[in-house]
């Protein structure tokens, strides 16, 4: 019975709230687990015999294991979308999680490539200078220039540019639609690009981004991609397609951008998620206030 319902749950989650696929299987096994440890702990397989004492139980042995507090929080926050879904539908009159409190987050500041580092990237490494060359380089000139997720790169379609207009629509979380500028230098590149990915295409698709075998990007081979350039230029031990997303929102705002702004261009539904940047803008006000200000 308590699949059924977390089946129904699954099909709300794409079909009405429009998730991403990421989110979606996040979902899927954060409920799976869940069920799995009543039905083995606690002999449970009935949604509707659930209290807080279960969830709990089950919330302390991810402590126990010393997973993070973002972590447990996700899987909280999943119960609670779970049960609010089953008052709304009228399956339960109250729901176990009204008495579960979330630990605190610890802040995690994002990781991001300095100045330095990424001018050294872009204009002193080296990239081949065959279609696998031209192909990495504007995955990175991509990230950078954009600060786009690694889905939202790898969605990319042809009809989404307009060379014209210097834009590229991008389709973000929660199938939201946003337009990015682009720089004309990365204009000339994606040209150049798409006149040697004509020649690599064995079968007609839309998609921007292929291997030389003519087949779409997969996300391993933007990750590798990705860690193998990062490695280059600089010594962070996180080199991810979601640090160049880091990247492009820091140099931005400490080279003065708005933050309503940056938060456009992230695709963030709300400026809480973009103000984690502003750390890295305050500490470059205090570099500049210290090497100027004569009583610093």
């Amino acid at each position: 019975m308590s699949m059924t319902y977390v089946s129904d749950f699954i099909e709300y989650l794409q079909f009405e709230k429009r998730y991403s696929l990421n989110t979606v299987q996040a979902y899927t096994r954060d409920l799976e687990q869940f069920f799995l440890y009543l039905s083995t702990t606690y002999s449970i397989t009935d949604v509707l015999s659930v209290s807080h004492i279960q969830v709990r139980s089950w919330l302390a042995e991810f402590r126990e294991q010393g997973i993070t507090a973002r972590s447990v929080n996700r899987k909280i926050s999943t119960l609670k979308s779970f049960y609010k879904f089953l008052l709304k539908k009228g399956v339960i009159k109250s729901s176990p999680m009204a008495k579960i409190i979330s630990p605190k987050n610890t802040k995690r500041l994002p990781a991001f490539v300095n100045e330095k580092n990424m001018e050294h990237l872009m204009n002193v490494v080296e990239f081949s200078h065959d279609f696998k060359g031209l192909t990495d380089r504007l995955i990175i000139e991509l990230f950078y220039q954009t600060g786009m997720r690694r889905a939202e790169l790898l969605g990319l379609k042809l009809l989404d540019l307009s060379i014209s207009q210097r834009t590229v629509k991008v389709l973000g979380k929660g199938n939201k639609e946003r337009i990015l500028p682009l720089q004309v230098e990365l204009i000339q590149l994606i040209e150049n690009y798409i006149q040697e990915r004509n020649s690599h295409i064995l079968e007609p698709h839309p998609y921007l981004l292929i291997r030389e075998n003519g087949k779409p990007l997969y996300p391993k081979y933007i990750d590798l991609v990705v860690r193998t350039y990062l490695s280059m230029s600089t010594t962070l031990e996180k080199r991810s397609p979601h640090v160049l997303r880091h990247t492009f929102a820091t140099h931005l705002l400490n080279q003065g951008a708005d933050l309503n702004a940056v938060k456009e261009l992230l695709g963030h539904a709300n400026l809480t998620a973009t103000q984690i940047y502003t750390h890295n803008t305050i500490d470059k006000l205090k570099e500049i206030h210290k090497k100027a200000h004569p009583k610093a």
